[in-house]
């Protein structure tokens, strides 16, 4: 018995990392089939013959140990720039995938304790309460909805604008349904399985003609020129500016070559998050010299910056995404909202700073969080455009984000030099295929170390600059579409299909001899 849970326990383990093969950048979805229905199937036939609770944990943990150990590895890369990070290294590569395997753990616990004796009605509880949990996950103690098995369709554009009306997690239940579905080529007991698994399929192909339509909608829609120029910046300063005295002036003055303005355009630019670390929102003044020459009152920049505030000889730190005009005058600003755990802020500081955990954020004081997602709005050069400020880390976050659809375009912002030459910035970057499509609008993607992009409002990448290469995209004119269903209801739409779940599972469990 002993040698049969270890072998089990291999298989689960290799099953979670082959299922990582389906993510970007590698994107074979294939897989997930395989890897998805054989450990539905494990899980089954474990249930036939022992009712250990222990054990079922133990499974689920497995197969997400070896989904996020091979998935998240790269976390690691952002601990070896400072000789203090790197005794941090094997506890990130080993707690963080332990941590979050923890709910997949809980979510095969849980489908022991209600799994019911009827195949279908087991097969969509099992699909319900990973869906759930996979939202429990995005949202509890900050939340992580990193690699959710719904990105796995990031190249398959048609299928992926359905986010549109159910956004990413209605997806991601309805993907976790379609994985597993296969399995009852080996466990029907009757053609009901193998109806409902076609039905998967066909639901699938509905999916993509839904999105070819509306693919073909926005081609045939008119492009409206804009009245200015929004450039969006890529650049590939070194991480080490955040450890060595390397001279603002020569970065800011690399940026401004990036940027090249033009004195009779009007141009909006966006410079990626954190660029200039040791200069604060009001230090940048200092460096208006740098801009006189090439600046005027035709631009406007759009820059990722540090704010301190003090208050009650209490100094507080923000990660800030400010506008300025062409004075270096501050028009209008935001601070971030969400922030990386153990990056930006160190949950409970006061505990976990006894034990030497403080250097994980540089020994310095966690940034604060800001008050609320505030809309930012350019009204300077006779014209007024509202932007969706997403900072980074925010990209990953779906339906909340969305509270205030008073915008016109979505701006992300990232410094993604911490994932070094990893899978990290092509996973960062497809959640913003995923936000513009569950909005319907524009994203503006600005990164140092990474991929700046325009996306449009069907999640097409109209231009980019990959990764490695310093350059710029030019938004220069836009599509207008009816706002989407997500953008209105958000997650309510998720609720809506896990209630449908529930009416499922009920429903196949009242059928005799199914």
């Amino acid at each position: 018995m002993k040698k049969k849970i270890y072998i089990e326990s291999i298989i689960l383990i290799l099953l979670g990392s082959f299922s990582s093969l389906s993510l970007p950048p590698f994107n074979y979805i294939l897989i997930n089939f395989l890897t998805f229905s054989f450990f539905y199937i494990l899980l089954v036939k474990v249930f036939k013959v022992t009712k250990n609770k222990k054990l079922f944990f133990l499974y689920g943990w497995l197969f997400g140990l070896g989904y996020f150990t091979s998935n998240l590895y790269w976390i690691s890369i952002s601990l070896t720039f400072d000789e203090s990070f790197k005794f941090l290294i094997p506890l990130t590569i080993i707690l963080v995938p332990a941590f979050l395997a923890l709910f997949y753990g809980l979510a095969s616990f849980l489908f022991l304790i209600l799994k019911p004796k009827k195949n279908l009605s087991a097969f969509f509880l099992f699909s319900l309460i990973f869906g759930t949990i996979e939202f429990v996950r995005g949202t509890i103690l900050t939340g992580f909805p990193w690699n959710l098995i719904a990105y796995s369709f990031s190249n398959h554009i048609e299928i992926l604008n359905i986010t549109s009306i159910i956004g990413t997690y209605g997806f991601n239940l309805f993907c976790i349904s379609l994985f597993a579905s296969t399995s009852f080529l080996i466990l029907r007991d009757s053609k009901k399985e193998i109806i409902v698994c076609i039905l998967f399929f066909i639901i699938t192909l509905s999916f993509y003609f839904f999105g070819s339509q509306r693919l073909e909608k926005f081609n045939n829609l008119e492009a409206i020129k804009l009245d200015y120029k929004i450039r969006v910046i890529s650049s590939n300063v070194s991480i080490d500016r955040f450890y060595k005295d390397i001279d603002p002036i020569s970065v800011i003055d690399d940026l401004i070559k990036i940027s090249s303005p033009k004195n009779n355009e009007k141009m909006i630019f966006i410079w990626p998050e954190g660029i200039l670390p040791d200069i604060s929102k009001d230090q940048l003044r200092e460096y208006k010299f740098l801009f006189e020459n090439e600046f005027n009152e035709n631009h406007i920049l759009l820059i990722g910056i540090n704010e301190i505030k003090e208050k009650s000889q209490i100094i507080r730190y923000f990660n800030s995404l400010t506008i300025y005009d062409h004075n270096l005058e501050i028009l209008d600003s935001y601070n971030k909202v969400n922030l990386v755990p153990f990056g930006e802020f160190l949950p409970f500081e006061k505990i976990l700073g006894l034990i030497g955990l403080k250097t994980i954020t540089n020994n310095y004081q966690s940034y604060s969080k800001g008050e609320k997602r505030n809309i930012l709005e350019v009204k300077k050069l006779n014209f007024s455009v509202r932007l969706l400020p997403l900072i980074c880390y925010e990209i990953i976050y779906t339906g909340k984000i969305f509270n205030n659809r008073d915008f016109d375009f979505i701006v992300n912002i990232s410094e993604d030099g911490w994932f070094g030459q990893s899978i990290g910035p092509h996973q960062h970057f497809v959640h913003s295929i995923y936000r513009g499509i569950e909005s319907g609008k524009y994203v503006l993607r600005s990164a140092n170390n990474g991929i700046a992009a325009i996306v449009n409002p069907l999640g097409i990448v109209e231009k980019k600059v990959d990764l490695n290469q310093s350059g710029y995209v030019d938004f220069i004119e836009s599509k207008k579409i009816t706002p989407t269903i997500f953008s209105k209801y958000g997650n309510k739409i998720f609720g809506l299909m896990i209630l449908l779940y529930i009416l499922l599972i009920f429903s196949f469990n009242r059928i005799k001899n199914e």
